[in-house]
């Protein structure tokens, strides 16, 4: 009988041991868990308030986050089979150069809607071209109908247009060799968008017409014949069609389809050239740079 007392007494000293260690281990999890969530809870505190008070980081949180949820929408999209929904885009409108001509001074739209018809593009990137055109004009102290009919003679309007030499956009600039120009544009397949490339056609322009000492002498050099005993009626071309837009812009009728060739000799052709329009007082931008490159004058 003793010796099964002292077993029961044993079991019952195991089994309140067990007890106190598991007690005791329970405790020891549970302090540990409450200090491990408080390091957690004060981790997030303190990436917050670094956060906080890092711009950067949070814009990049932000743009991870967008892109994250605009992949979640498209995988739901695609998955309902609604693609359109899926690439919608709200904003692309802000990159498409474009204007309602109903919002253009009257000398602007009927000119854009001349231009338009002539070249047989859509009115409202032309629009945006010729608002852009008198505007900057101004700032450089050159005539806009000019900036056109350059435009026009170069490219027929195609902004992403190129030469067998590589001369490229709207104005047809060597990109290659005004890389420098396009810095202030992002880069140089800024060449591809039309109003970058009008403003640096327009900068090069100013440059050739400072070198050369007119507007007719300026233009061979803009085509790359300085060096050449004839630019191949370039500059006639070019003078002609600024004559039809000034006109048109002046009120008068002008049939789309009035040519801009000049006639085959050389007198008829000088004969044919309107009169140089007044230069505007050249703006004060500090010396012309050189004239362009050995390269840029062999273009065409």
């Amino acid at each position: 009988m003793r010796a099964l007392a002292k077993l029961r007494q044993a079991q019952q000293a195991s089994a309140r041991s067990l007890s106190i260690f598991g007690g005791d281990v329970g405790r020891g999890l549970l302090e540990i868990s409450h200090n491990t969530l408080a390091l957690v809870g004060l981790a997030a505190v303190a990436v917050l308030v670094f956060v906080a008070g890092r711009a950067d980081v949070r814009h990049e949180i932000e743009v991870v986050a967008l892109e994250w949820l605009q992949t979640r929408h498209v995988d739901r999209e695609l998955a309902s089979g609604n693609l359109l929904s899926a690439v919608a885009e709200p904003d692309a409108v802000s990159r498409a150069t474009a204007t309602d001509l109903n919002e253009l001074p009257r000398q602007q739209a009927v000119l854009a809607t001349w231009i338009a018809r002539r070249y047989k593009v859509a009115p409202e990137p032309i629009g945006a071209l010729v608002q852009e055109a008198f505007a900057i004009s101004q700032r450089a102290g050159l005539d806009p109908t000019l900036i056109l009919a350059i435009m026009a003679v170069e490219s027929s309007f195609n902004p992403f247009a190129q030469s067998t030499v590589g001369a490229q956009g709207l104005m047809q600039v060597m990109t290659r060799v005004h890389d420098d120009k396009y810095t202030a544009f992002g880069g140089t397949h800024a060449a591809f968008d039309p109003i970058s490339n009008l403003r640096v056609g327009v900068m090069v322009l100013k440059e050739c017409i400072a070198r050369a000492g007119s507007v007719q002498e300026g233009l061979r050099y803009y085509v790359g014949a300085a060096l050449q005993e004839t630019d191949g009626g370039y500059a006639a071309r070019v003078m002609i069609e600024q004559a039809h837009m000034r006109s048109v812009a002046d009120g008068r009728r002008v049939p789309v389809n009035a040519s801009n060739t000049p006639p085959p000799a050389a007198k008829a052709m000088e004969a044919s050239l309107p009169a140089e329009l007044p230069a505007a007082e050249p703006a004060t931008e500090g010396p012309a740079k050189p004239a362009v490159e050995k390269v840029a004058l062999l273009r065409h």
